[in-house]
């Protein structure tokens, strides 16, 4: 559902930050409302594509799922804590030029970023998935982070502040 106060030109196309940002946010900025396409990946290999209206609300249920099992990459998250803090989360607008060709077609958009990126976890129209690095633990892996979400975000907000304060430090330097 694309926000009705802003106009179509408006809107930005994407947006990219580290699963430890995203973890403080509790609620989607309404800004971000109009992405339904999501990415998990680290720098050299994307995880998992996905499609959702609200690909923000998407991507937490992904990690609250992983605690279940529910969902095979958001167990990933939870097995490789935490470093996956450091993965990046991309979400994406199918209707942005990059997605022309697919014609505002969801589904398509989708399909265009499976076939570009080859991710390890989209097992469904990837015919060449990419391997997981091997310094990573599978999915079926048994967690070693807390079982508790609200110890977790504490984590990442303890995380975004070390890396503010050793940014801080190297600008005052």
């Amino acid at each position: 559902m694309v926000n009705s106060r802003l106009k179509p030109e408006a809107l930005p196309e994407t947006v990219s930050l580290l699963l430890k940002r995203l973890m403080l946010l509790e609620t989607c900025p309404p800004e971000w409302q109009h992405f339904d396409l999501y990415l998990f990946r680290d720098e050299q290999v994307v995880f998992y594509v996905g499609q959702s209206y609200v690909a923000f609300d998407r991507v937490w249920s992904h990690i609250r799922d992983g605690f279940k099992a529910r969902s095979v990459v958001g167990r990933f998250v939870l097995a490789n804590w935490p470093i996956s803090t450091r993965f990046t989360i991309e979400l994406w607008w199918s209707r942005a030029p990059r997605f022309a060709s697919c014609n505002t077609d969801l589904n398509a958009a989708e399909r265009s970023l499976i076939y570009e990126y080859a991710p390890c976890f989209n097992l469904a129209q990837n015919l060449h998935p990419s391997p997981l690095p091997p310094n990573y633990a599978p999915a079926s892996a048994a967690l070693r982070c807390s079982r508790s979400l609200t110890r977790l975000k504490r984590e990442a907000e303890l995380a975004v502040k070390n890396d503010e304060r050793r940014q801080w430090v190297t600008e005052t330097n």
